[in-house]
């Protein structure tokens, strides 16, 4: 290990406090839900757009707007609904009768973090208007586009169980999601934690323990972080697997695969491998931080074929399997 990634871990290891800070704070009010949390601070370390999918119920919107009063950005909810508007989110164009001009109404897209609320209810326009938010960190209102606060966030609910009334989220729309992170129940201990904290009237109420100019600082670290060559390889290896994996040893994947991991894939296994690091106040990228994220990231970009349906196929299975079959560098 060369002096330069000493030194990295050194700052790392004195920057990342607030890390403990925020899930000290957000423990409060939020039993549980480790990966939840520790997803939402990787996108927060990246810029990557986090998908959560869980029933109701499960804090998914309280560990949101939890996280956001902890880090001291500004945050508003959107709740999708089939009658939204495009202009709900961007904004719009509003007349003035005095100066007998239009001016730019700006919408709740104009914030660090967005909490798209059941985002698969909305049509498709809606979702159009959103990904050029998400891709371009910007938004479009009449003929002038505005560039969007740094950092901005798109976290994003869905409920996996109720079709009537969803809309299907487009494949390059999920692809712009870093993570899509699967909510589940709390365990016996969790539940009883939370019946004892949350039945109360007096609710715990959350403090800002970081500030924007700490963040800011944490994701030009991130950026620095060390991943050797033999890791890069790994890593474009895994995504090479869901596309060919005959070339791996996995032919029978063939007919459960469709569609395997974009580019955005890799790129997005480095970054939240980059950010995992961060979490463990270290300076350089392990396989074992790269294990840690692969579902997370792959989980939603793999398009998975008829057949795997009715086998029912999960494609977080294929992921192990891929996994498994890679060697891991030492």
């Amino acid at each position: 290990m060369d002096v330069d990634i000493l030194a990295l871990n050194a700052q790392i290891e004195k920057d990342s406090e607030f890390v403990r800070k925020v899930l000290k704070e957000t423990s409060k009010v939020i039993v549980g839900q480790r990966e939840m949390l520790e997803g939402v601070l990787s996108g927060l370390l990246t810029g990557g757009h986090i998908l959560l999918e869980g029933v109701p119920g499960l804090a998914k919107t309280l560990t949101i707007s939890s996280m956001a009063q902890a880090v001291g950005l500004n945050f508003q909810r959107i709740q999708f609904t089939p009658d939204l508007m495009p202009s709900d989110l961007v904004g719009t164009m509003i007349y003035n009768q005095t100066t007998g001009e239009f001016a730019a109404k700006k919408g709740p897209l104009f914030t660090n973090i967005v909490l798209a609320d059941e985002i698969n209810r909305a049509p498709a326009k809606v979702q159009s208007a959103l990904l050029e938010a998400m891709a371009e960190k910007q938004v479009t209102i009449g003929e002038t586009t505005y560039k969007l606060d740094n950092p901005f966030l798109v976290l994003a609910t869905q409920n996996p169980l109720e079709q009537d009334g969803t809309y299907p989220l487009p494949e390059a729309q999920m692809d712009r999601f870093m993570f899509k992170i699967e909510v589940g129940y709390p365990n016996r201990d969790e539940e009883k934690q939370i019946l004892d904290s949350m039945s109360l009237s007096d609710v715990p109420q959350i403090e800002k323990v970081v500030t924007l100019e700490e963040i800011l600082r944490a994701r030009s670290l991130v950026d620095k972080i060390h991943v050797n060559e033999k890791l890069k390889n790994y890593i474009v290896e895994i995504t090479m697997a869901t596309r060919q994996p005959a070339e791996y040893g996995l032919g029978h994947l063939g007919s459960l695969i469709h569609l395997g991991g974009s580019p955005r894939a890799t790129i997005s296994m480095v970054k939240a491998a980059k950010a995992q690091a961060f979490m463990q106040s270290r300076g350089y990228v392990t396989a074992d931080d790269v294990k840690s994220i692969a579902h997370k990231v792959l989980r939603h970009r793999l398009i998975l074929t008829y057949e795997a349906e009715a086998e029912d196929v999960k494609s977080d299975a294929l992921v192990n399997e891929i996994l498994e079959s890679i060697e891991v560098p030492s």
